[in-house]
């Protein structure tokens, strides 16, 4: 039987069938290493999925950048797996260095580079990271650089700004949320890459696909599929949890306390995406 582990402060311990993280980037400034140490402290699980770019191997190379902080998580991912912890690290492009290791297992510790996951209720998850969908990663290395080191820029603006605005007593505020939600070419990216993911679930048979890569946690219903994204440690700071009835809800954190509600579905009239996967199948029949 697992021992309970200790919580952070005087906050509950919540237990969950399973959790997905992605998408921490420890070893960079922008990691929001607190957060996710005090999330591991008050959520346990049976099986935990680190879902890609837990380490940023990219940055580490260029800029190395360790605090305590950051080793605080490690050691608590660690002390889940002494307290029975199943974990299974899939890895991503940030930290690709370990993929020359997939398939290893070290104990409850499994790397691989995609997993299947079934539910409580019996659907069937790939789990995977998702930079092998994301035609610039794939394709185009330098331009994906270039665009992590734009990126880092962006949340170092983020920082300055936050800095302000809760000094004047508002909220904290994502600049590059909100790039993503404006700029038609981020729009237009975001979409082709749940379009992509969907369609190899097709292909595959499986029920639905947990990934992360794109720091934009969501659910979305296309068809029959279920797209879920784990979202990030980085900027929204949000997780996936599946109950025992097989129930998928996103956590999101705030700095007060924990807040748990249930994913979003989109159910609207049907997206780009959803138009492009349709089409793709009508070609087929």
């Amino acid at each position: 039987m697992r021992e309970p582990l200790r919580s952070g402060g005087e906050q509950e311990v919540r237990h969950f069938r399973t959790i997905f993280i992605s998408d921490v980037h420890l070893g960079t400034k922008g990691c929001q290493a607190d957060r996710l140490l005090r999330f591991l402290q008050t959520h346990t699980c049976d099986h935990m999925y680190l879902v890609g770019d837990i380490i940023d191997g990219w940055q580490l190379k260029s800029n190395f950048y360790w605090p305590e902080s950051h080793m605080e998580v490690v050691r608590e991912l660690l002390r889940h797996l002494k307290q029975g912890t199943k974990v299974t690290y899939v890895t991503g492009n940030h930290d690709e260095l370990l993929r020359k290791y997939s398939n290893a297992e070290f104990g409850d510790l499994r790397l691989v580079d995609e997993a299947s996951h079934t539910t409580a209720d019996e659907r069937k998850l790939l789990v995977i990271h998702g930079d092998q969908f994301d035609v610039v990663t794939r394709y185009h290395r330098w331009v994906a650089v270039l665009g992590d080191i734009s990126y880092s820029i962006l949340l170092g603006l983020n920082r300055w700004l936050n800095w302000w605005r809760e000094r004047f007593g508002y909220d904290t505020w994502s600049l590059s949320a909100w790039v993503k939600g404006k700029v038609k070419s981020a729009v237009n990216y975001l979409s082709n890459f749940e379009a992509a993911l969907v369609k190899e679930c097709q292909r595959q048979n499986f029920d639905g696909v947990v990934c992360g890569h794109i720091h934009h946690a969501e659910h979305s219903k296309f068809g029959e599929v279920d797209y879920f994204n784990c979202g990030d440690w980085v900027e929204s700071c949000t997780a996936l949890l599946e109950d025992n009835s097989g129930k998928i809800v996103v956590y999101r954190d705030t700095d007060s306390t924990s807040n748990v509600t249930k994913l979003r579905v989109r159910r609207s009239r049907p997206s780009r995406s959803e138009r492009k996967i349709a089409a793709a199948s009508n070609s087929r029949i």
